[in-house]
């Protein structure tokens, strides 16, 4: 049984979109802002610092909601904190391995949580990736010098 293509596709996507070509070429361009942004963007103008001096007094006078949206904008959250952790130094394949060793006696005496010693992992893991590919490299290197002198 053959597929039946839309009347109006004329057989030329199949029915779908093709890859890295937009469906809407014509759309939105890349950057533009939304018109409620604009807008909202035209009313603020100018009255900035009068916003922010009504939200410190509502916050003063005991209105979470303000307070909350004080500290959002001027404090975010951190996403990210500086990790006070002995990571043995890494050269070697074995040291990869010690490294990963101590990151998860790290977890078992809770010195890290699970997410920083993750993070940690993926970082000693970048590492042996890297080795490997430089190992790959020498390697290939040699073997080409090899049969180069072998011609």
């Amino acid at each position: 049984m053959t597929e039946q293509q839309p009347a109006n596709s004329g057989g030329k996507q199949g029915g779908r979109f093709q890859p890295g070509q937009s469906g809407n070429p014509l759309g939105r361009p890349a950057g533009s802002r939304n018109k409620a942004t604009l807008l909202l963007a035209d009313l603020i103008d100018g009255e900035g610092e009068d916003i922010v001096r009504a939200l410190v007094t509502a916050a003063k006078s005991g209105d979470v909601s303000a307070g909350r949206a004080l500290l959002d904008r001027l404090v975010p959250a951190r996403k990210d904190r500086p990790v006070v952790f002995a990571l043995p130094a890494l050269q070697t394949a074995a040291d990869a391995a010690q490294a990963m060793g101590a990151l998860t006696a790290a977890v078992a005496i809770g010195t890290l949580t699970p997410s920083e010693a993750t993070e940690l992992a993926r970082l000693v893991e970048t590492f042996t990736k890297a080795l490997t590919a430089a190992d790959f490299e020498t390697r290939l290197a040699a073997l080409e010098q090899r049969l180069g002198t072998m011609r």
